[in-house]
């Protein structure tokens, strides 16, 4: 088992996604271009659901379901650089019948970059509608959801 696939049966909703920033990943100055961010976070959201024993393409074709991005609210706190080490975490702090919510962070050591919050749409694989998440996925995803602060 993978580190990141340990961090995310150790502590519900919590996992961790290590990446490096590569040259292509950069802007002129040598900073992390905002864009990448995304694509940073989506790569670790993606891990998170191989972590569970689904890839994206088994969504679709096990349960007819994609999960899409609806809307993202993103803080960048400071720059990466090239050659940096990061880690990129995943935590599902809601989860509904037709959304999930996540707080993502890209991390350098101690110090936070990045802090999103995401959420996600399952949308019916055909018609890309929304629709209700399976029960027995829904159940084993309410059970990755984030303790409460403080409970």
């Amino acid at each position: 088992m993978s580190a990141a696939a340990a961090d995310a049966t150790r502590i519900p909703g919590l996992f961790s996604w290590p990446t490096r920033v590569y040259w292509e990943d950069t802007d002129a100055g040598g900073l992390v271009y905002h864009a990448q961010y995304l694509a940073f976070m989506e790569r670790a959201r993606s891990e998170w659901v191989r972590a569970l024993g689904y890839g994206q393409d088994g969504l679709r074709l096990q349960h007819g379901l994609l999960f899409v991005v609806a809307g993202m609210q993103i803080g960048f706190l400071k720059p990466g650089r090239l050659d940096d080490e990061l880690r990129v975490t995943v935590e599902l702090v809601r989860c509904r019948r037709a959304s999930l919510i996540f707080v993502q962070r890209v991390m350098r050591g101690e110090e936070r970059l990045i802090e999103a919050e995401v959420k996600i749409a399952s949308v019916d694989a055909r018609q890309l509608r929304p629709c209700p998440i399976p029960p027995a996925l829904y159940a084993q995803l309410q059970a990755q959801e984030a303790p409460a602060p403080g409970g």
